[in-house]
């Protein structure tokens, strides 16, 4: 009995220390980190749930990126929206936070509150990531890397495009599906934070692998994609890509990558819907210290 009892005492301090490493590595990881302590939870459907649109006539909304380190320019941003009555939400293209963190997307989210009350969703992108974990913080307070919704008779689909082949097979299968939905209605919208390709040319290559790009902008032209709005590259440029318009809007406050007044400066903007037509206003913010435009 003696015998059994010690290797059974051994058994289950044995069995104690398991459980106390597997806590560890479990709360390392983040799995077991309280919610609680969050910024925010399921961000974007409770911001959703707030959209109010007009019954009939236009619909208009915000679209900005890439505002990551500077808070001045984005609170800018936010406080020109707020004193719009005609968008009904604004949706940022990633790049929200220069290293995805608690402490960064809480800065980020409290930005928000204190200067837009009107709902606003968001996109991930790669400075978005945590170093170990990729994604998983951002879907914690944000909730799916991956989106689809509609609001009347358009069709709004948020893609995660971070991966380094751009869209993973379950993704690619999920945005061909709400790709077939979409059919029906007069406006089919996508946004997400890498361009398909770099209109810049040369040797930029800031944007998807070529093949992916294609791959993604055959799919695009054979759902009849009315528009896409990305980030990443922070200007803004629009045009065609393989027979779908798209607009670059990247100028949300992160460094400019370049000095041509026509596309190298500080921004948002102003999308209106109607009949199927999608009309883009360019907003421009001054940076901080001069004068608004």
């Amino acid at each position: 009995m003696g015998l059994f009892q010690g290797r059974g005492q051994r058994w289950r301090a044995l069995m104690d220390g398991l459980t106390i490493a597997c806590l560890l590595v479990w709360v390392g990881a983040g799995f077991g980190a309280d919610l609680d302590a969050l910024p925010a939870r399921d961000w974007n459907r409770r911001n959703l749930e707030r959209i109010e649109t007009p019954a009939g006539g236009p619909l208009t909304f915000a679209v900005m990126g890439d505002n990551r380190s500077n808070p001045a320019v984005l609170s800018r941003i936010l406080q020109r929206l707020d004193g719009d009555p005609q968008p009904a939400f604004a949706i940022n293209l990633g790049d929200l936070v220069e290293t995805g963190g608690v402490e960064a997307f809480g800065e980020f989210l409290t930005l928000v509150r204190q200067n837009l009350r009107r709902p606003l969703l968001t996109v991930l992108g790669n400075h978005d990531l945590e170093k170990e974990h990729g994604s998983r913080l951002y879907r914690q307070i944000f909730g799916p890397d991956y989106y689809a919704f509609q609001l009347r008779d358009h069709y709004f689909m948020v893609v995660n495009d971070t991966e380094p082949n751009g869209v993973g097979d379950a993704q690619w299968r999920w945005l061909e599906g709400e790709l077939q939905k979409s059919q029906a209605s007069k406006t089919r919208l996508v946004f997400l934070h890498v361009p398909l390709f770099d209109h810049r040319g040369g040797e930029n290559h800031h944007c998807l692998p070529e093949a992916a790009g294609r791959k993604l902008a055959a799919l695009f032209r054979q759902y009849r994609v009315t528009h896409v709005f990305a980030g990443h590259i922070h200007s803004y440029f629009s045009g065609d890509w393989d027979g779908t318009p798209y607009t670059i809007t990247a100028g949300a406050g992160a460094p400019l990558y370049g000095t041509d007044p026509d596309h190298f400066f500080y921004h948002y903007l102003k999308v209106t819907l109607q009949d199927g037509q999608v009309r883009i206003q360019v907003q421009r913010v001054a940076a901080p210290g001069v004068n608004d435009p």
